[in-house]
């Protein structure tokens, strides 16, 4: 509390610079934490895992129930209808191949794993939002759940760092606690997530790959990622016009898993990336799907062990039914049903209710069948019991988060080689 001489005042702040250098000079020796060190090369790795490009782009709704005139959007390119903020994989391309995806978002990220005790490593470029320069946003990862993240690798801007427009940055993850998790970007969050910056990964544990967690009681032989969320096409309309949402006034018409509506849940995924170009291959016969390659069509044989990975990236509750097949609950929050004492807290249910930001995984055994005459396979719905969100925009039929269960006799289908194949 003593007062200070001008010439004193001076010191301190000589002594200030001095540390300020000092600190500059010796950080890479002294002052940088060992696990940063290995996230910027220590691993001895050329490359990243993996590499993630955050953008804007446009995908494609239904449009048999126009919500005029916010959908379809005027602006839209051909067969497609409404913007999105989101990101995609652009492992393995060169820097031109990369900012050519601006303006190419998808809608939901792609999949992603890690394996517990195996270091992975996230690159992310932020490219900017084309329709938008007006908007100089950073974009994060935010691997929602997440019990082991270096602070400044968290996502979470306030405790963190952003990307900026051009520039990218390395996320470095040291995985030890397998389970479902989410991913999204949490800057400016309320609007990012919902205009699309969302996606599901999770940790294979160190039991095997076919295990949800470190118990034999996982073991699967087919796994699908459901990632639900919604559209309020007022905010995506705002967002490409230059405007801003009433975010209370929040009412979402389209109801999506990964990325689609019904019955387009159900369509063949994409084909991949263009080696040319870099830009996303659409699903065969469907080009308007090009930004959603992710299907949600669930395909089996009797008697496989199915595991359905639920993820729910909206802001609202939802309550996911299985016809005619109970599943049991063996997951949530990517932690293992076991009481205190190992008792067994899995259950069995032909609902599963996801809340805002939780993930839950559930197994079920796909029943013996004897397929109708002319038939390959038995189906089964797998749907949002919530019927007032079993449409497309308030329009005639079926429509939102739900998809097909295709059970085939036993040993028609090959293993699975990738989820949601």
């Amino acid at each position: 509390m003593r007062t200070i001489n001008r010439r004193q005042f001076l010191r301190l702040g000589g002594g200030l610079l001095g540390a300020a250098a000092a600190s500059t000079v010796m950080g890479r020796a002294i002052l940088k934490p060992t696990t940063v060190v290995e996230a910027t090369g220590g691993l001895g790795q050329a490359t990243p895992d993996l590499h993630f490009a955050a953008t804007d782009g446009w995908i494609h709704l239904p449009e048999d129930a126009p919500v005029p005139p916010y959908h379809p959007d005027n602006l839209a390119p051909p067969l497609l209808t409404t913007y999105i903020f989101g990101f995609r994989n652009v492992s393995g391309l060169g820097t031109q191949q990369i900012f050519a995806q601006k303006m190419k978002a998808q809608l939901t990220a792609p999949i992603w794993w890690l394996t517990e005790e195996q270091d992975f490593t996230l690159k992310v470029t932020n490219l900017g939002l084309q329709m938008r320069p007006d908007l100089v946003d950073s974009h994060t990862v935010h691997f929602h759940g997440f019990r082991n993240a270096i602070p400044i690798f968290d996502g979470e801007p306030h405790s963190s760092v952003g990307v900026p427009i051009s520039r990218d940055l390395t996320y470095f993850y040291r995985p030890h606690d397998p389970g479902t998790y989410l991913m999204h970007c949490h800057f400016e969050e309320t609007e990012h997530v919902h205009m699309g910056m969302v996606g599901i990964v999770y940790i294979r544990p160190a039991l095997g790959p076919n295990y949800v967690y470190n118990d034999p009681s996982t073991y699967f032989d087919r796994e699908f990622t459901m990632t639900l969320n919604e559209v309020w096409t007022i905010s995506h309309w705002c967002d490409s016009h230059v405007q801003l949402p009433e975010w209370t006034d929040y009412n979402p018409e389209f109801y999506l898993l990964n990325g689609r509506c019904w019955p387009d849940t159900i369509l063949p995924p994409g084909g991949g990336t263009d080696v040319d170009t870099g830009d996303l291959i659409p699903p065969p016969g469907y080009p308007e799907l090009q930004y959603q390659p992710i299907s949600s069509l669930v395909t089996c044989n009797a008697g496989d062990r199915v595991l359905l990975r639920f993820v729910n990236l909206g802001y609202v509750e939802q309550t996911m039914s299985l016809t005619g097949i109970q599943m049991r609950v063996v997951g949530r929050d990517a932690t293992l049903l076991r009481g205190r004492n190992g008792s067994d807290l899995t259950y069995m249910t032909d609902s599963a209710l996801i809340g805002p930001g939780e993930s839950l995984d559930a197994i079920f055994t796909a029943p013996n069948v004897t397929p109708p005459v002319g038939a390959d396979y038995v189906t089964y719905l797998l749907y949002n019991r919530n019927y007032v969100r079993q449409n497309n925009g308030g329009g005639p039929g079926f429509g939102g988060q739900m998809t097909e269960i295709r059970v085939y006799p036993a040993g028609t289908l090959p293993p699975q080689t990738a989820p949601n194949t």
